[in-house]
């Protein structure tokens, strides 16, 4: 394998992050998402919005690169409110430690060869080094590939679930959660 790096994303790879997104989620959701949710996705209008997050935040971005590739990117920051409460509604007591992982995703024919790990492992040091203890994310029940990844660092479902409309079809997504001190295992 070629050299691969996480550095935190600039504006200039807002082009590359979207092209990222839009494969991965064509390639990996075709068959969770209808096609035309996934033929509706607008390039330029992607492009532009994780320009304003490189940006302007809220969220912090990085990307893996692989040699001269960009191969996938994370993207996380403080959890809001809405999106640490319990299912009845109750704010945990540590939610102002609470980070949410927005986004994280490698594009599929990079898979496997470490990139998640290494973008879920520099966002958590980071993160924690700023005063986060737990980190959140929501995964599709049916995306077992996700559900796994996030497993292997110890993350876990925490009974938390929502349901999503994509394109009238309804999506189920669990909230798993665990500790930013990530413990990676081997499956």
């Amino acid at each position: 394998m070629a050299d691969a790096d996480v550095r935190t994303a600039e504006p200039s790879d807002a082009a590359e992050i979207a092209r990222i997104q839009l494969a991965t989620w064509r390639t990996a959701y075709s068959e969770l998402l209808p096609a035309e949710v996934l033929d509706g996705l607008d390039a330029a209008e992607t492009e532009r919005q994780w320009q304003e997050t490189v940006s302007h935040g809220p969220a912090s971005v990085l990307v893996a690169t692989e040699g001269g590739w960009t191969v996938g990117f994370c993207a996380a920051g403080p959890a809001p409110e809405q999106e640490t409460a319990a299912a009845d509604g109750t704010s945990p007591s540590d939610a102002d430690a609470v980070i949410l992982v927005s986004t994280l995703l490698v594009e599929p024919r990079w898979g496997r060869r470490g990139h998640g790990g290494r973008l879920l492992g520099v966002m958590a040091q980071r993160l924690a080094a700023n005063g986060a203890r737990r980190g959140i994310v929501w995964t599709p029940e049916a995306d077992e590939a996700s559900r796994a990844f996030f497993h292997s660092v110890g993350w876990t479902p925490d009974g938390t679930v929502r349901t999503l409309d994509a394109g009238g079809r309804p999506i189920r997504e669990l909230r798993l959660s665990g500790s930013l001190d990530l413990r990676f295992e081997q499956e």
